[in-house]
């Protein structure tokens, strides 16, 4: 399997314009950990991949936490002495402290001041603010309408509902020919905010309709799930499965112009580490690469010691370092249909590098085969031998059954596709043999054993 190849085949402009409309579509919907928000936003995705829908009850046991109330809210405004609304969630679905209980009543300035959340440093801004686990309610607005209001009273209303109900996620799981999967999760629970993270939410769903087209050697399982309590929810529903992830990702705040980041997995030394860094070397101008931390996104969750399943994190822009984060400035014009585009490819090229990493055995290991007469090597001598002739040497010399064809595109410095190809070239032509695991079923020579056979 070869996504890249299949990408490039395609308008990756186009590609990122369908992006940035998937996402405007989902950008007005209020979501949050539970509620009809989020069942919208999946029954949307589940009109463009198969998604399996599940629903766990209120107070379900979930290790050391359990699921809470059902939030939803239809209406919430401030009014002030002549009837307006000062401030109104019809403009806006962050003026609402997410998950505020219901109140209807009316206050002077200094009872409403204490329940109202303002960005002081841009004052034009609208702050996220959430109150999940601590019953409470109030609004997010901008330092200039706080600013702006008089002592009162206000009519105070926020229509919302706190009860018993389900905490929903959506899972969607293609079949490939081994049952170790690959993992990736993005995080629905966030309203209207683009970057964060609806560019995580449309660029998943693009990436698995892609995947369902292709003869895939892993399974995948894809997961829209809210952050940390989905899957905190998951992982305790699945514990006895997830030690068939073999590898995952988390997918985020990819739709900025932002550099990409990719955050290690808790191991540090696992294969897709090795594969995002890997591919952000070759394929990304500028990219950094990240220690694990037990701060960030849903990764936190699956590195747990526990789990320690090997899942690390893409971004762009890193959470908390860019002034947009948690605002209303992270809207529609924050994103862009490029960046959503080259973030597609960045996951595509990441899998390509899983999917096709094989370790192979030299046939012919004592000094040098004869390439000429094998039409694989230049047919002038005294001339620079290439790229492609290096990399075939590069591929026959470690191919002793222990290098994976990452671990030779690491040492060379040539892009991992470079690689493969030459291994493909090589095998077809009698030279490499494919090392298959017998402790390992279905690993197609993926990681190395203490026996092995080869085909």
């Amino acid at each position: 399997m070869h996504l890249l190849k299949e990408l490039d085949e395609k308008n990756l402009t186009g590609i990122g314009q369908e992006l940035y409309r998937f996402a405007s579509e989902l950008y007005p919907i209020c979501r949050s950990i539970t509620g009809d928000g989020i069942r919208r936003t999946l029954s949307i995705i589940q009109g463009r991949i198969p998604l399996q829908i599940s629903e766990v009850p209120t107070g379900t046991a979930v290790f050391d936490w359990s699921v809470p109330k059902e939030w939803n809210i239809r209406d919430a405004y401030i009014k002030d002495a002549r009837g307006n609304r000062v401030v109104d969630f019809q403009q806006s679905n962050l003026h609402v402290l997410n998950y505020s209980a219901p109140v209807h009543a009316k206050m002077p300035l200094c009872d409403l001041r204490p329940h109202l959340f303002t960005i002081p440093e841009h004052p034009d801004w609208i702050p996220y603010r959430t109150s999940y686990y601590r019953e409470d309610w109030g609004f997010c607005l901008s330092h200039n309408q706080m600013l702006a209001l008089e002592d009162g009273p206000y009519e105070v209303c926020i229509d919302s509902t706190l009860g018993d109900g389900h905490l929903t996620y959506g899972e969607c799981y293609l079949p490939g020919h081994s049952s170790d999967e690959v993992l990736i999760s993005c995080h629905t629970c966030h309203p209207s905010l683009a970057n964060d993270n609806l560019s995580g939410l449309v660029v998943a769903t693009a990436l698995a309709k892609l995947l369902s087209g292709c003869d895939l050697h892993y399974s995948y399982r894809f997961l829209f799930i809210p952050g940390t309590i989905g899957a905190i929810t998951w992982l305790a529903r699945n514990r006895e499965h997830v030690g068939r992830t073999r590898h995952g990702l988390v997918l985020t705040g990819i739709g900025d112009a932002g550099g990409f980041h990719y955050k290690k997995s808790r191991r540090g030394d696992a294969e897709v580490d090795q594969a995002a860094g890997h591919v952000l070397r070759h394929h990304s101008d500028s990219s950094q690469i990240l220690e694990f931390s037990p701060y960030g996104y849903d990764e936190r969750q699956y590195c747990s010691p526990g789990f320690d399943l090997p899942v690390g994190c893409l971004m762009r822009s890193v959470w908390g370092t860019f002034p947009e984060y948690h605002t209303s400035a992270d809207n529609l014009d924050f994103i862009r249909p490029a960046q959503l585009g080259e973030s597609l490819r960045i996951c595509a090229a990441i899998f390509d590098v899983l999917e096709n990493n094989r370790r192979y055995r030299n046939l012919n290991p004592y000094c040098e085969p004869q390439l000429g007469k094998r039409n694989l090597y230049r047919s002038t001598g005294g001339e620079a031998i290439g790229v492609e002739i290096n990399a075939r040497l590069w591929v026959l010399n470690l191919s002793d059954g222990k290098h994976s064809l990452l671990d030779i595109a690491e040492r060379s410095g040539l892009p991992f596709s470079t690689i493969s190809q030459a291994a493909e070239l090589l095998r077809g032509s009698g030279l490499l043999s494919v090392v298959f695991d017998e402790l390992a079923t279905g690993t197609s020579g993926r990681r190395a054993g203490n026996v092995a056979k080869v085909t």
